[in-house]
């Protein structure tokens, strides 16, 4: 799975989150304006791009830039590791990732996020005789939840985690408060930004000791973040503090885009 954004988005989202005029940014990039929006698409242009002096006029790491520019993915993930861990992609316009979680021994199962259609949710918790009883959702985003309806149909009992205001009360999640999932535990850490209702849950308690699990919404993707035009500052200080701090080896499972872990973000990820 190629990176939810090319070096043109990540570049893109920083302009415009530091107020950068157009035609500022454009002439530090070596570019025209209509130049540097082709390239902003696009992610590639037949002209030259001066990407580090202008990565670093917008606040991003003028290196980890043309690491990104040179083509840096994160290494393949090798899921064996995590065996009750599945990623579903659906598409609609667009692909956006969920994921289901669970105890080995118990067969009690979560939830995190429902993408476009719940299909492919359904078979894996009938191929795998799941018990599902949690939904996790990172947040309310269309995307994300666009099949919650059909979850919540299929398993009325589902308990709902969100940190969404209009979710009622009992759903809400309390930070650092460990729900069970079987052998598993589930940990939520509020990550707003991108979403004011933004949650990170990390996923410890995996056989043979593999290494904890974040699933972040659209928190962070692999060599970039989710667009907060808003309030940038709180949207980048969240992810350094809850999922930054995590040990290097915890795999990140994004919303959008291929799976990462703490420590490639910290050496290749343009905004931190």
């Amino acid at each position: 799975m190629s990176l939810e954004d090319h070096i043109g988005d990540v570049c893109r989202k920083a302009r415009l989150q530091t107020g950068t005029p157009i035609d500022a940014a454009a002439a530090l990039a070596g570019l025209t304006e209509a130049q540097l929006q082709e390239w902003e698409t696009e992610g590639v242009i037949e002209a030259s791009v001066n990407v580090a002096v202008l990565a670093e006029r917008l606040g991003l790491d003028a290196a980890k830039a043309q690491r990104v520019e040179d083509g840096w993915e994160p290494a393949a993930v090798d899921l064996s590791r995590w065996r009750e861990l599945r990623v579903v992609t659906t598409a609609e316009g667009f692909e956006v990732n969920s994921f289901v979680a669970w105890d080995a021994a118990s067969r009690e199962a979560a939830i995190f996020d429902t993408g476009w259609f719940a299909d492919d949710l359904f078979r894996i918790a009938d191929e795998n005789e799941l018990d599902v009883r949690h939904l996790f959702i990172t947040h309310m985003h269309g995307d994300h939840v666009a099949a919650i309806g059909d979850v919540r149909k299929r398993w009325p009992e589902i308990e709902l985690h969100s940190n969404n205001s209009g979710a009622p009360e009992r759903s809400r999640v309390t930070p650092g408060e460990a729900v069970a999932v079987g052998g598993l535990s589930v940990t939520a850490r509020l990550t707003p930004g991108h979403a004011e209702d933004g949650v990170t849950y990390v996923i410890e308690g995996w056989p043979g000791n593999a290494s904890a699990v974040a699933i972040v919404g659209d928190a962070i993707f692999a060599g970039s973040m989710g667009k907060d035009f808003s309030t940038p500052e709180l949207a980048q200080q969240k992810v350094r503090d809850e999922i930054l701090t995590l040990p290097s080896d915890t795999l990140i499972c994004p919303g959008h885009g291929p799976l990462t872990t703490v420590g490639e973000e910290q050496s290749s990820n343009p905004f931190f």
